[in-house]
């Protein structure tokens, strides 16, 4: 195996390993541009270092593995001599056992940017082209651990965290994506798997697959893919031969051979949904339904409506499992038509699992790609859901202009027809029903008082129903045997320990109009129009019972809808009058299931549903200004300064202080919103969020210009603050501007020894140390050390450590390695000293003292330092924080380099 290094003097270089002798790597998974931009064998062997775009991705995976402490990567465009055809079949045949065999496998996703929301982001992950390839399916299957990164490196997360955007994707099974052996998937369903993806050369479409198969065959290129095909299909007739393939599966072999390019098998069930085990009734509604699809006079077009929440979605769920066996010949396909983006994202999902041909053609519509595909005869028997079709707009509106005229005329035209296959829609909205299928409505009713009862009785087993059955029958009438409102009411019956009478008694209190208020602003518009819709009148009983029988608790849910809903630390909420008060207002909360209480850290998680619902509450309320306010004035009030000691506190606050001051409902001169912004600041400043804090701090800045002058001493601070962020930041010709900019300043106002203006000084001398001024830097730094250890401050002072750690480092860069050492050493144990072993700076002080050493000769010293530096890093501010970064790399390439 041939693995690739990356050193800053040599560049990059290639060592061949024994099987017995590789070490630990990371391998890149990645989509090929044009061959020109990668980077080959020969141009590792040649030494070329830039010129070509491939080098990017080069630069990136030994920089990313050098993170992770890995010394060595492999990358398919350079490690392999693919001019030696020997090698190159000996490569295919071992890629699997590659990625299998990686400690990291880092995708780069070069068409994926980092939006800041999440949404866009989503998008772009379910867009990119990295899921259509051939090759990418075992780089993803195969390694232990799968990493994702966008064009510009950022980490989006991993085959875990992503797996269900993953499975949705790329229709992989999720205990596939989990690391479950693939010899536990049938042949058909690794194969289905594939079926949508593309190659650059036809064979590799084949050649891809036999690692995920466990096949191992000759690379012949130019022999197409319809020969690879058939020796494919051989080796799996001989694999047949110790192992059972399905009857699909030899049919679709059998097919291949006499159409070599019809995709060996297609999927026959794209449902998202699991059935629902609580579903109960409707039988007359499924036999009905089924005769109208799978009968002799099966409906084309058929549509069902009804109430939101009456069960349209479980109705024809629990119809497509009911059948599953019985049209086992049928192609099962669901789309959600919640809106554009979700039907879009459905009809790119079905394309992509039918390996409809054109799909990599960008400016192809896929909706009529998937319509062309399923109105031919040779797509067989199909039945397709559009589930939430209620915007009659988007599918009745004309394109807008600009469209070619061969595009459908409206979204309506999209839909596909043919003789073998019915069309299934389901919509709130009656009028809309009858204009997507004017000849086949069906109308869901409520469910029948029986029915519902045993729903309910279904959601509350432990309920003793024989002494409460007129309640429970007079329940779901009130709640007009609706099924979702049915399973709301149950769970604030559960989680309250309350009567079925109780309850009842709770519903009859309530005023027809309070059950407007939400149902005509909620945040799904329309989702709930009609004013007796019993699921807002479940929320609305809630709230208002909330806040009639406990208003601190009615205060908690207010306040918690102004911040971030997980996590909320207990130490946030506002002050009851006394602590069992604010101990009821808790359990109440929870007893109601708006939040739950995380055993671990005591933090309260808010139900993101009963979040947005609260926040509409307040909204109509004209409350929700004034509790925005309230919580950014909280904040202000526990938010802790950015010490270090504080550093666990406000780690907890800093999400909550992010979310309430995104929000655009106060003033941005507000004197409470800037003082908490600033403090945010500080406290990511010091955790390394560099770009967060330069924006923190550039806010703050132009605000007090604007309102204070741009003399002011907070002014002033708020400089000096986003100058330290571009130091760190490496743009050192504006942080130095700003610096003197604010030292200048404050010389009019300002004593020499003030400690702002050694603070000052010390500032600059930092940018001037950074850009290599060692002298001046030197000069200011001694300066500042004298005047703070001497008359200011004390020796001992964080400050008068910071300007002396400061000046040693000059003494290194300078080649004054004793002098160096003796103050390293000195600011080191004091710091230890007064400061603790494990703070901050202590940590920075071991890091400079252990490169020193290192310089100087004192090997193992400085390694066992510097270990020691990494583990206290990476316990105390994290690893993702630039320090931990720097001293782990570091510490890498000094165990390689020994």
């Amino acid at each position: 195996m041939r693995l690739l290094q990356f050193d800053d003097d040599r560049g990059f270089s290639l060592t061949e390993f024994a099987e017995d002798e590789i070490p630990r790597y990371a391998i890149l998974s990645h989509t090929w541009g044009p061959d020109r931009d990668e980077v080959t064998y020969e141009d590792i062997l040649n030494g070329t270092r830039s010129g070509k775009a491939g080098f990017d991705k080069l630069h990136f995976c030994t920089v990313q593995a050098k993170k992770d402490g890995l010394g060595y990567c492999w990358i398919d465009t350079c490690c392999i001599n693919k001019t030696n055809a020997a090698e190159l079949t000996e490569s295919i045949n071992s890629m699997f056992r590659w990625y299998q065999n990686a400690v990291k496998c880092y995708v780069f996703l070069a068409d994926v940017s980092t939006p800041m929301r999440e949404d866009d982001r989503d998008s772009q992950l379910r867009n990119s082209r990295w899921f259509t390839r051939g090759w990418t399916l075992q780089e993803l299957i195969a390694p232990q651990c799968v990493e994702f990164f966008s064009q510009n490196g950022e980490r989006l997360g991993d085959r875990k965290s992503l797996g269900k955007q993953i499975h949705q994707i790329t229709g992989i099974s999720i205990h596939a994506l989990q690391g479950e052996p693939l010899s536990h998937f049938t042949i058909d369903e690794r194969m289905s798997w594939a079926v949508n993806r593309m190659t650059k050369r036809p064979e590799d479409k084949v050649y891809s697959l036999l690692g995920i198969f466990d096949i191992h065959m000759e690379a012949i290129y130019g022999e197409g893919e319809h020969h690879a095909s058939q020796r494919l299909q051989r080796e799996l007739e001989r694999y047949s031969e110790n192992h059972q393939l399905s009857e699909l599966f030899r049919k679709q072999l059998q097919l291949s051979a006499k159409q070599p390019k019809t995709p060996l098998v297609h999927p026959k069930w794209i449902v998202p949904f699991e059935r629902n085990p609580r579903f109960v009734g409707r039988e007359s509604e499924l036999t009905r339904l089924e005769g109208m699809l799978f009968g002799k006079k099966r409906a084309p077009k058929l549509a069902i409506t009804g109430l939101g929440g009456v069960g349209k979605t479980q109705l024809i769920l629990e119809l497509l499992y009911h059948v599953v066996d019985k049209q086992k010949h049928h192609l099962i396909i669901w789309i959600s038509a919640v809106n554009m983006e979700s039907l879009h994202q459905s009809y790119l999902d079905v394309a992509r699992q039918l390996g409809i041909p054109g799909l990599e053609n960008e400016k192809m519509d896929v909706k009529k790609l998937v319509q062309e595909y399923l109105s031919k005869d040779e797509a067989g028997q199909w039945l397709l859901v559009f589930d939430n079709a209620d915007d009659v707009e988007m599918w009745m509106a004309t394109p807008v202009s600009g469209q070619s005229t061969g595009q459908p005329r409206c979204l309506i035209d999209c839909v596909p027809r043919s003789k073998h296959g019915s069309v299934v829609f389901t919509t709130r909205d009656r009028k809309t029903a009858g204009k997507l299928a004017p000849h086949s409505v069906v109308e869901l009713p409520e469910m029948s008082n029986a029915v519902s009862v045993k729903l309910l009785g279904n959601c509350l087993p432990d309920l003793d129903f024989a002494k409460q059955k007129q309640d429970a029958v007079s329940l779901v009438a009130k709640l007009t045997n609706l099924p979702l409102a049915i399973v709301q009411a149950a769970a604030y019956i559960s989680e309250n320990s309350i009567t079925l009478a109780e309850y009842l008694s709770l519903l009859s209190q309530q005023e027809e109009e309070v059950v407007d208020l939400l149902s005509e602003n909620f945040e799904d518009d329309g989702r709930y129009r009609d004013v007796n819709n019993p699921v807002a009148t479940t929320w609305l009983i809630s709230f208002g019972q909330i806040r009639r029988r406990d208003p601190l608790a009615a205060d908690y849910l207010s306040f918690m809808a102004c911040v971030e809903p997980e996590g909320i630390p207990q130490s946030l909420l506002p002050p009851g009058a006394s602590r069992k008060k604010e101990t009821d207002a808790i359990g109440t909360l929870n007893a109601y299931s708006f939040i739950n209480k995380r055993p671990a850290d005591q933090c309260l998680d808010l139900h993101r549903l009963v979040h947005l619902a609260t926040r509409n509450w307040l909204r109509k309320e004209e409350l929700l200004i004034t509790w925005t306010h309230k919580a950014i004035t909280r904040l202000g009030e526990v938010f802790p300064n950015h010490e270090h000691e504080n550093r666990m506190v406000w780690r907890k606050y800093l999400a909550h202080a992010g979310y309430a001051l995104e929000s655009s409902l106060t003033r941005e001169d507000d004197e409470d919103r800037n003082a908490l912004l600033w403090r945010l600041g500080m406290c990511i400043y010091q955790d390394g969020r560099w770009d967060e804090a330069e924006k923190a701090f550039s806010h703050v800045m132009e605000t007090r210009k604007r309102v204070l002058g741009a003399e002011h001493p907070s002014t002033l601070a708020s400089m000096a603050n986003l100058a330290s962020t571009y130091r760190d930041k490496g743009r050192w010709d504006e942080a130095e501007e700003l610096e003197v900019q604010v030292m200048e300043t404050r010389k009019r106002v300002l004593e020499p020894e003030h400690p702002d203006m050694l603070a000052n000084m010390a500032n600059l001398a930092s940018t001037f140390w950074n850009k290599g001024r060692w002298d001046e830097a030197e000069e200011l730094f001694m300066q500042v050390m004298e005047t703070t250890k001497r008359r200011v401050l004390g020796p001992e002072h964080p400050d008068t450590l910071t300007s002396m750690a400061n000046l040693a480092s000059t003494y290194r860069n300078k080649g004054r390695w004793d002098e160096a050492e003796e103050l390293e050493v000195q600011v080191m144990e004091t710091r230890k000293r007064v400061l603790g072993p494990e703070h901050p700076s202590t940590l920075t002080s071991m890091n400079n003292l252990a490169i020193t050493w290192k310089a100087i000769g004192r090997q193992a010293e400085a390694l066992k330092l510097m270990d020691e530096c990494v583990q206290l890093n990476k316990q105390v501010v994290g690893v993702c924080h630039p320090h931990f970064l720097s001293s782990s790399t570091t510490l890498s390439a000094w165990r390689l380099g020994d």
